[in-house]
């Protein structure tokens, strides 16, 4: 009877949840009140797949939603993004029958990385992808290998861990492990030889702490590394990025799947690769892995197309105090070869606690934005004095940069006759009050 009420208590909550736009983690955090262990007593499905790391999560789990589905799974997956253990249990509880059995082949779960311990303290995945650790949201997050650590206490013996084998931190979980399956890219065009970024999380064995080397950089710390001192080293992959052309969108998989791409960025292409990984496991083919993937376009909301005015755009979610997603996204815009104009919204740190600290946007690569398809630069929002100050350090003409404390001010700037495109840029903390002010597509 606690099992059924527990659950029928959760139900009611994400309806009348669900009827004002809300709902996601609130239900699962009564019926964790209600029977603390509830999560122990559903019968699962035969696949659990979770997903985590530091960027990535909600991309790569829609992904790989809209694969199993499209060939004829059923999948119970937290698409509303919320992914500590109250949003996991509505997910499960709202997927369950009363009868305490859920109800999918696949349940489908992104975790954030430093509550995964407590997520699957009930739950134990029988597939868990890791994507990537970065430093990420130091207030909240502190340095990656206390995420790592965190993360360590999630992983069971019993569990395939799906790892990106580029990234020398995510790797050292498969150490000494059977069941690990990686993913990861083959050196490829876009590659440097020399490291790229303003710093290097990549130049200390994760395993012994002494100096490693790279024979290629895919982007920051990702690409092929090697300790010279204790022989730790990228390992094979079962499922490998073999070419990627971001001029004309296209990458390829296994040397015979190609996909083409919505979004022309690397991050773009390790989700779609960890998506194609989870697909191929539960035994669906790759050709039609990549027919369900190309072109495809998210639905999350973390980029989005826009009207202002006669000026067309897009706007990439990034995320604050995390320099690596914003080098991305700055990635996108500067390769745009038929001229651009950027516009940085630096507004609301976070959502979730107080902080003051932005110190961060030092550790972005602005300096991409020097070159010459990027027009014009517009800076926005509460911190950007703090920006001014920045660019004032890329060499950058200061004419090509303007500044503006309010946000619809510097929407109006741009809102003019010109044709050039727009790339906004800023967090889910901050993209509201932009799309509040133009068209959305």
């Amino acid at each position: 009877m606690k099992v059924f009420f527990t659950i029928l208590v959760c139900k009611v909550l994400k309806f009348i949840g669900n009827l004002i736009g809300k709902g996601s983690s609130y239900p699962g955090k009564v019926a964790l009140k209600l029977c603390p262990d509830i999560l122990s007593r559903v019968k699962l499905p035969q696949y659990i797949i979770a997903v985590t790391g530091s960027n990535g999560k909600t991309s790569t789990v829609e992904m790989i939603a809209h694969i199993l589905q499209k060939n004829g799974k059923k999948v119970a997956w937290n698409k509303e993004g919320s992914n500590q253990i109250e949003g996991v249990t509505t997910l499960v509880l709202g997927s369950a029958g009363l009868d305490g059995k859920v109800k999918c082949d696949v349940l489908l779960i992104e975790s954030d990385e430093r509550f995964a311990r407590y997520t699957f303290r009930y739950i134990k995945p029988t597939h868990y992808v890791m994507t990537n650790l970065y430093r990420d949201q130091l207030t909240r997050n502190g340095h990656p290998e206390w995420v790592y650590d965190a993360l360590a206490d999630s992983i069971y013996d019993e569990t395939t861990l799906i790892l990106n084998s580029d990234d020398p931190l995510i790797s050292t979980f498969g150490i000494d492990r059977d069941k690990v399956i990686r993913f990861g890219a083959d050196e490829l065009s876009s590659d440097t030889k020399e490291l790229q970024s303003v710093y290097d999380d990549g130049a200390y064995c994760p395993v012994c702490k002494k100096p490693m080397t790279y024979s290629t950089h895919h982007y920051n710390h990702i690409g092929h590394y090697k300790c010279t001192s204790c022989g730790y080293h990228r390992m094979p992959t079962d499922y490998t990025i073999t070419a990627v052309d971001l001029d004309k969108g296209e990458m390829e998989i296994d040397g015979k799947y190609k996909i083409s791409l919505a979004l022309k960025s690397l991050y773009n292409i390790y989700n779609i690769l960890s998506a194609y990984t989870v697909g191929r496991i539960i035994g669906i083919d790759g050709e039609s892995i990549a027919e369900n993937m190309n072109d495809y376009v998210m639905k999350n909301g973390r980029v989005l197309t826009f009207t202002l005015g006669r000026r067309r755009g897009t706007l990439l979610t990034s995320k604050h105090e995390n320099s690596i997603s914003y080098d991305q996204s700055i990635r996108v815009a500067s390769a745009y070869k038929e001229g651009c104009d950027v516009l940085i919204i630096i507004d609301a740190i976070s959502r979730k606690y107080e902080t003051g600290d932005i110190s961060w946007i030092w550790d972005i690569d602005f300096e991409m934005l020097g070159n010459d398809n990027v027009h014009e630069i517009v800076l926005a929002g509460k911190f950007a004095p703090e920006l001014v100050q920045r660019f004032s350090y890329t060499g950058i003409p200061q004419d090509r940069i303007k500044s503006f404390v309010d946000i619809e001010e510097a929407v109006n700037y741009l809102d003019s006759d010109r044709k050039d495109y727009i790339y906004t840029i800023t967090c889910f903390s901050d993209k509201g009050k932009f799309l509040s002010r133009v068209k959305g597509d």
